[in-house]
């Protein structure tokens, strides 16, 4: 009897295929190992060498990873969903020792941790369009790596004038959190902000910080706030798109 397989020509394209319908329908469960490669020429009927071209188009997709020892595994992430309406609005949830990221990655059974780094440097462009300043005027660049379960999830960058920052608590190189944020606790509330939400390719340093397997888009998350005067800080996130569901409610 002729097999689906052998009743038309098999492919590297059409062996992804296959494949990628399984995950999606869950049949091969996330954190799955995939049969060795030659369990699959076998099952399909092909060379070793076409299966592993089919693997490395799922594996270009996000959708499968490698692992020491040469076993392909379904790729397994819990996302956390980041409420952007709630993130830095109103009642923070900021505590002495966490800020309001951390305290919502906790609220949701998670463990946060912050690696902070901190420079002066000359605004550029972009950064002195979105401060509304002067290109070349001194900035402060606060840097954090945030992890959840000790995994990296989030690139956080934020840059404030130096007429602010600087002699504040920003300028320390350690995870700092003040109830009600540290711009308030300053005397630079942030009175309103500004998102703007772009999905892209990560830059290669991105992908090396973050761990981002091939094919893994990131959503670059631009927060501007703005206090009596204009704005106090740019933060952007980058935040790996299989980790993440952006969250906003709004009224209507």
């Amino acid at each position: 009897m002729t097999t689906p397989q052998q009743s038309r020509r098999v492919t590297a394209r059409s062996i992804a295929d296959d494949l990628r319908a399984q995950i999606r329908s869950r049949a091969l469960k996330p954190g799955a190992v995939l049969p060795t490669g030659r369990e699959l020429a076998e099952e399909y009927g092909v060379a070793v060498k076409t299966v592993s071209a089919g693997i490395d188009l799922l594996k270009a997709e996000g959708l499968v990873v490698g692992e020491q020892g040469g076993r392909r595994r379904v790729r397994q992430d819990r996302q956390i969903h980041w409420n952007l309406t709630r993130f830095e609005r109103g009642m923070r949830r900021d505590t002495p020792s966490t800020d309001d990221w951390s305290t919502a990655i906790s609220e949701a059974g998670r463990v946060p941790a912050q690696h902070v780094t901190v420079n002066r440097e000359p605004a550029d462009a972009q950064i002195a369009s979105w401060l509304q300043l002067a290109p070349g005027t001194e900035v402060v660049r606060r840097v954090r790596t945030r992890t959840v379960d000790d995994e990296p999830f989030q690139l956080a960058t934020s840059w404030f004038p130096a007429s602010i920052a600087l002699d504040t608590p920003l300028m320390e190189e350690r995870d700092v959190s003040m109830p009600g944020g540290i711009l308030k606790s300053i005397g630079h509330p942030q009175l309103r902000i500004r998102d703007e939400i772009s999905v892209r390719m990560p830059y290669p340093e991105e992908a090396d910080k973050l761990a981002l397997p091939p094919g893994t888009p990131v959503a670059q998350h631009v927060r501007i706030g703005y206090g009596e005067s204009g704005p106090v800080r740019v933060m952007v996130t980058i935040a790996p798109g299989d980790r993440h569901v952006l969250v906003y409610e709004l009224e209507v």
